[in-house]
């Protein structure tokens, strides 16, 4: 197999030494065999779900690859399955929580100093927008659907979500989405361009969804494109 050269940003698992492993993600990556590409590409995939829908950041390597080679070698685990799944549970219930409380303490912050930048209007739900593109077209009721392009982002600028980068529209029910995206469409003439700063109470709550965690405050580019009027 020819030689892959993958070039690790130092994300999740930086550079560094721990417990006599050394993962250098400032070297690039060798990919020989049908073996190491796929265990690359495994630990890549974990890594992301852990960060997106974990919450971690770190993890020990020494024992990860200790815990994977018990199982390869048909060996018991040191813990209980009964006392592993409460763990687990215990452990991501904790770092939830935290980011919950991060994200609630940032979220106002934010919104605060938000709503006075120019050209940003706030309405009496909260909800904060600033028209980019001004659409002259037909405004969507509650009753119709719409094709949109849209970018999800959190308030430090990272995209969770985006149909731009996938090259595809997204056609949606205007009451089928978040309160605050009802709320902008219903006020969106078809080839406008809006900001939209949410508040989590028009959001995902203190729930969350995913890689969002609760109570989070959320900023999203929508471009609306059409109107469609469902049939019965």
């Amino acid at each position: 197999m020819k030689y892959i050269f993958i070039i690790l940003t130092a994300v999740a698992f930086a550079s560094c030494t721990q417990n006599g492993i050394v993962v250098d993600t400032d070297k690039p990556t060798e990919l020989a065999t049908e073996l190491d590409t796929i265990s690359y590409l495994l630990g890549t995939n974990l890594a992301k779900d852990l960060a997106d829908n974990g919450g971690m950041t770190e993890i020990d390597k020494r024992s990860l690859l200790h815990g994977m080679q018990r199982v390869f070698d048909g060996k018991e685990m040191e813990l209980s399955e009964a006392d592993a799944k409460a763990f687990m549970q215990s452990y991501f219930t904790k770092v939830k929580e935290k980011q919950t409380e991060e994200a609630t303490s940032k979220g106002r912050e934010f919104l605060e100093e938000n709503k006075t930048k120019e050209g940003v209007q706030v309405t009496p739900s909260g909800l904060q927008y600033k028209i980019i593109t001004k659409g002259e077209g037909a405004i969507p009721t509650r009753e119709d659907d719409v094709s949109v392009h849209y970018t999800g982002m959190f308030i430090d600028g990272k995209v969770f979500d985006s149909s731009v980068e996938r090259g595809q529209p997204l056609t949606l029910s205007t009451t089928g989405v978040i309160p605050g995206w009802t709320e902008a469409l219903t006020m969106m003439p078809v080839g406008s361009k809006w900001e939209l700063t949410i508040p989590s109470e028009l959001g995902y709550g203190e729930r969350g969804s995913g890689p969002i965690p609760g109570n989070s405050v959320l900023v999203f580019e929508v471009e609306l494109l059409d109107i469609f009027t469902p049939t019965e």
